[in-house]
């Protein structure tokens, strides 16, 4: 299985970043969990993201995005999946072995903490990797510093209880295999202008800039 993740990534990232292929190809997988909370949050979110990285990355993603499953193998078929919420979240031994595979084998997880997600999903991902630990990335990290700059880490997107953004991350063998971005809200920042009180289209477009560099960052390491 992680022999044929890794071929099925090295396709992908030659479809998704050259211009003679004009169909789409590839789809980005959201995470459905068990545990009650709502994985369907920030329902506009993949849908903005994906169209702003065809325009300024020159992917090739499909407009829509994919529903996938932790213990599912079509999560082999997804190189980036993207997951958020604000509540509980479960995983069962085999889809956290599943997951492990899928991660190990190629694949990239990014979390989004909708608030409120963080303590279900530490544990849970202990799971998966029980000898890793979430470490904050550095600014200097080249998650920050692809397409878009961002010297200053994560951005803020909504405020919650004063606590500064921070992106978490696991790294398997010197790879970074999930980013966990928590007291940001990025995937909140994706949505369409207005979905919140408040919201302002240079933030949109910041959260947009930094979700394009964790896909540009995931196919490239």
């Amino acid at each position: 299985m992680k022999k044929c993740l890794c071929i099925n990534l090295t396709v992908i990232i030659i479809l998704l970043f050259s211009s003679s292929f004009n169909a789409p190809s590839y789809k980005i997988g959201r995470l459905k969990y068990n545990g009650g909370g709502d994985w369907y949050g920030d329902r506009t979110a993949l849908t903005n993201l994906i169209k702003f990285c065809n325009e300024n990355l020159k992917t090739n993603f499909e407009t829509d995005e994919e529903i996938v499953e932790a213990g599912s193998a079509q999560i082999f078929n997804y190189p980036f999946i993207f997951m958020t919420g604000h509540g509980n979240v479960i995983f069962s031994a085999q889809e956290a072995r599943n997951l492990r595979k899928y991660l190990t084998g190629g694949g990239f997880l990014h979390i989004d903490d909708n608030y409120g997600l963080d303590k279900f999903i530490r544990p849970q991902m202990k799971q998966v990797f029980p000898e890793l630990e979430f470490v904050e990335l550095p600014l200097n990290h080249p998650v920050y510093h692809q397409k878009y700059a961002f010297p200053n880490g994560l951005p803020k997107v909504h405020e919650h209880d004063g606590k500064r953004a921070q992106g978490f991350g696991l790294i398997y063998k010197g790879r970074l295999v999930c980013y966990y971005s928590y007291e940001s809200d990025l995937g909140n920042g994706w949505e369409d202008l207005g979905t919140y009180p408040g919201d302002a289209q240079e933030t949109r477009l910041k959260a947009l800039k930094m979700g394009a560099n964790l896909i540009q960052y995931s196919f490239t390491q």
